[in-house]
């Protein structure tokens, strides 16, 4: 019993002298109102090359950091069957051409011209027949035969016409239908180089050589060289509150200790009901002198500004709206802006009042 009071005598002891409050006036100072955001730095117009068709690749055209043209090759598939059959329509084409099938229609024209010199020839017998029978010579069947004769060679005639026409409106059908198909084959044959659709920078090759790729495989990853925006995560219920134009200041670990400003510039109407949040872009007005796709970024997007503000740290705050004075007591305080470590004190402070940091 002799030692157990001054035990407890000393540790309140202790006790009271650890439990120094810290305490601090009310600053006079600007204060800005921000809305988080998470993000990443994009190239402008970054996006997957996707190719369309699948196959397995045969050459890589591209390497990282290479500057393409729109329509520059990126890689190409193997495409063996897709070159035979190229070649196998173009045989077709070559063969079903109206120049290649010239001697056909070289025979229906000389049909042709016989089927005349037969009709001109019947033609004049019939007249010669037809002047006999007036005078009184030859026989009405021997006038007959040469009317069928020549009805039969006029017929001959139109009929051989009639062949030379359809045989030319065939081929030439056939020459047609023959190129067409080459086109698609020619075609299908492209969709095997995989090509660039903008001008910029291969920022990434996705996949190797003897890799099987489809229509639903990124191979590589393309974007402007020298523009980049900033792609931010906005929670739903921070959106209504951002704004086309709002100022955007940007924290990036890669620039440690420096600020970078941007400006909102689309909002993202639909939401991503995974996270949750809106997709919001803002465009550098104050940007780093490197950007790379892909680094991350936090951001606070400044809704409102006030001068001169009465401020308080957040973490002084106590129930959100008291604070606590030096003499341990419960003061209501009206708060305005906010931002992520202070906050505006509208009424029920002054400037030379002096409150205590609560315990935490």
């Amino acid at each position: 019993m002799k030692l157990y009071i001054p035990i407890v005598s000393l540790l309140f002891i202790v006790t009271a002298c650890g439990s120094k409050q810290e305490k601090i006036q009310p600053t006079v100072e600007n204060i800005s109102e921000s809305v988080y955001a998470s993000g990443v730095i994009k190239s402008l117009n970054q996006h997957q090359v996707f190719p369309t068709v699948s196959g397995t690749i045969q050459q890589l055209l591209v390497t990282e950091g290479d500057m393409v043209k729109k329509g520059s090759p990126l890689l190409r598939l193997e495409n063996e069957a897709a070159q035979l059959n190229t070649e196998s329509a173009r045989i077709a084409a070559d063969y079903a051409r109206v120049s290649s099938n010239q001697d056909k229609l070289n025979e229906l024209r000389e049909n042709i011209d016989l089927a005349r010199s037969r009709k001109h020839n019947d033609s004049l017998l019939l007249v010669r027949q037809r002047n006999l029978w007036q005078n009184k010579i030859g026989t009405r069947v021997e006038l007959e035969q040469r009317e069928l004769a020549y009805k039969n060679s006029e017929t001959a005639y139109r009929s051989a016409i009639l062949r030379y026409n359809d045989l030319r409106k065939q081929l030439d059908l056939n020459a047609r239908q023959a190129e067409k198909n080459l086109e698609i084959s020619q075609t299908m044959t492209a969709d095997y180089t995989v090509r660039s659709e903008t001008d910029g920078k291969v920022y990434s090759v996705l996949k190797e050589v003897g890799e099987l790729v489809g229509p639903q495989t990124p191979v590589a990853i393309v974007g402007d060289a020298n523009s980049f925006i900033v792609e931010l995560q906005v929670d739903e219920y921070d959106i209504v509150r951002v704004k086309p134009g709002q100022r955007v200041l940007l924290n990036m670990d890669s620039y440690r200790g420096q600020v970078f400003e941007a400006e909102v510039s689309k909002i993202n109407p639909a939401m991503n009901e995974r996270t949750r949040s809106f997709t919001v872009e803002a465009r550098f007005t104050k940007s780093p002198p490197e950007l790379f796709p892909n680094l991350t970024t936090e951001a606070n997007i400044v809704i409102q500004t006030k001068q001169n503000a009465l401020t308080i740290p957040r973490d002084y705050l106590v129930d959100q709206n008291y604070v606590l004075t030096e003499n341990d007591e419960r003061k209501k305080v009206k708060t305005g802006l906010m931002d992520y470590s202070k906050v505006e004190i509208l009424g029920g402070l002054t400037k030379d009042d002096v409150i205590v940091k609560p315990a935490q």
